[in-house]
């Protein structure tokens, strides 16, 4: 138990220090489909309900908002639109929660289907309780090796590539030291890593389809 928790601490603590992606850039990874039919679904509900709501007003029949504004149809639309309005931001916000968190566990190598579904059960009782789950626990995301660039995991040790140490310690004070330290942190003992990829390396590990 104390390994298991001392490896998701570590796991953590290397998301936050590798991972710096902007809010912006996160939304991307949201399926456009679902952004078209949000948006399509909206503009639609607005034509449905103004639609309705001027039917009604003009044949006497029950619309929205109170009859309040019965002589001001221009007001009662506009109000109804604002209901259709937050009624749709609450529910597309929703729908973007899901879908960022199954595109986003797929990229880091977790169960998709699992992850989405755990988000969703929890959404309606508790609000973004799930999505905050899965933000502190999610894996951190595939990165390259420093020496030859090939793709590998954030719970390796080595590359399975060209056995290159992807944590490597300082050799006076055995602690984690970074890629691109050059002296300990710690101790201030001056570090040697090896060499950063080259293109031709990259091309190499990478070939073209």
């Amino acid at each position: 138990m104390s390994d298991a928790f001392n490896e998701r601490l570590r796991l953590i603590r290397f998301r936050r220090k590798r991972e710096r992606t902007k809010f912006r850039e996160e939304l991307r990874i949201i399926p456009k489909w679902l952004v078209a039919t949000c948006i399509s679904l909206y503009v639609l509900a607005l034509i449905i309900g103004i639609s309705v709501n001027f039917y009604n007003m003009k044949h006497n029949g029950e619309y929205f908002p109170a009859p309040d504004l019965a002589n001001q149809p221009v007001l009662a639309c506009l109000a109804l639109a604002g209901a259709i309005t937050a009624v749709a931001f609450f529910l597309t916000v929703w729908f973007f929660m899901l879908g960022y968190v199954y595109r986003d566990a797929k990229r880091r190598g977790m169960n998709p289907a699992l992850w989405t579904l755990l988000v969703l059960i929890l959404s309606p009782a508790y609000l973004f309780i799930g999505l905050i789950i899965y933000m502190l626990i999610r894996e951190p995301l595939p990165y390259t090796c420093p020496q030859c660039a090939a793709t590998v995991n954030a719970r390796f040790n080595f590359c399975p590539n060209c056995k290159y140490n992807l944590h490597p310690a300082c050799p006076q004070c055995q602690r984690e030291v970074s890629d691109g330290d050059k002296f300990c942190p710690f101790c201030a003992t001056e570090l040697h890593h090896a060499p950063k990829a080259s293109a031709d390396t990259v091309s190499n590990n990478n070939p073209l389809p």
